[in-house]
């Protein structure tokens, strides 16, 4: 079984956009550039307020469809070595189990004490992973109208339920999504981020299964994956532009999911095709070798970088640079690419070593 390096490539990809995110380096670069076309660019690099969608809309799908991919090759590969069903499953459930621990971790320590929050990511793949798990063997047909299905349970739950206060399907802090986490977590996000998000995400973690099971036993599979591609652009956009239901990433509704999707699909493909395909793998290292340990960095940049590592470097950086007078936005740039610098180096040093985190 051949590795699928655009995967390699593109989760690597994603990771180093969330790296330089975490590292800083956006803030300063759109004050820098906000009043001019640079600024419409690096405006990009932050979730949209509410209805529309922003290019970093796209990251957390992007994460949720990888993590699907990586799935069905190691279900495949479980197979292959006469795995039973019980005991991929009881890998599952730890696996999921792990990944909610380090989620509800990344947000569990603040300053006023802990806090028990189901908002970040690895919370709600470890949701999705269980899920897509349970449906693997379905066929495609099945897959696919479990995912619309889900769809459909996101669009009855926040328009039919008439909670008092909560009945706004697409308002912020009023809809169906927000008064869950009431429940949950005696919170709701001043952000508008909702836990049931990992419903209709989920749809995104199926998918990426699905094409990884296409990857493995199809010859041509980038014809599928632009006709889908093209399918969940136009009913997604659709939805939107008919007023149907509005593109929301914060709570995922099922417009965005469907676009989101799309675009998903649409990277995956031309990444198939001109790394794997059209072997255009020069340069791809710099990529792959984040890729490769994506978990690691994630937590690391998440739970370290932001309580103490990010800090302590800027601290450095300041100081060293100091000679020089920077003022504040190139300072901020200078640290935050030598926040980034490190953060890779030590997925060098482990790629070197072969050290590769898995959960």
């Amino acid at each position: 079984m051949n590795r699928l390096l655009s995967l390699d490539f593109m989760r690597g990809f994603i990771m180093v956009l969330l790296m330089l995110e975490s590292a800083g380096l956006y803030e300063p670069l759109f004050e820098a550039t906000e009043n001019g076309f640079l600024g419409l660019i690096f405006a990009q690099f932050f979730h949209h307020p509410w209805h529309g969608l922003h290019f970093w809309d796209l990251i957390q799908p992007g994460f949720m469809f990888m993590a699907g991919i990586a799935m069905a090759y190691s279900l495949h590969h479980q197979e292959i070595q006469g795995v039973p069903w019980t005991k991929s499953l009881i890998k599952t459930l730890k696996r999921s189990g792990w990944l909610f621990f380090w989620g509800v971790l990344d947000y569990a320590v603040r300053k006023t004490g802990l806090s028990f929050e189901l908002w970040d990511v690895l919370t709600q793949l470890s949701v999705t992973t269980l899920i897509t798990f349970l449906i693997f063997r379905w066929n495609y047909l099945h897959q696919i109208l479990f995912s619309l299905g889900l769809l459909l349970l996101t669009e009855i739950l926040y328009r039919y339920t008439h909670i008092p206060n909560f009945d706004q399907p697409f308002t912020d802090q009023h809809n169906f999504g927000n008064y869950i986490d009431l429940v949950l977590m005696n919170k709701i996000n001043k952000g508008g981020w909702v836990a049931i998000n990992c419903i209709p995400t989920a749809v995104h973690t199926i998918a990426g299964a699905m094409v990884g099971k296409i990857f493995l036993h199809r010859d041509k599979p980038i014809n599928l994956l632009l006709w889908g591609s093209l399918a969940c652009l136009l009913l997604g956009f659709g939805l939107d532009l008919l007023e149907i239901t509005p593109i929301i990433k914060r709570i995922a509704t099922s417009s965005f999911t469907l676009v989101s999707l799309g675009y998903c699909l649409l990277g995956i493909a031309f990444c198939y095709w001109w790394i794997d395909l059209k072997n255009h793998k020069k340069n791809v290292d710099f990529f792959t070798i984040v890729g490769m340990n994506s978990l690691f960095i994630y937590l690391f940049f998440e739970i370290v970088g932001h309580r103490w590592f990010n800090g302590y470097i800027e601290q450095i950086t300041t100081g060293l640079f100091l000679p020089f007078r920077l003022s504040i936005i190139p300072n901020q740039i200078v640290s935050a690419l030598v926040i980034f610098g490190l953060e890779w180096g030590m997925c060098y040093f482990l790629y070197r070593k072969k050290i590769f985190f898995r959960l």
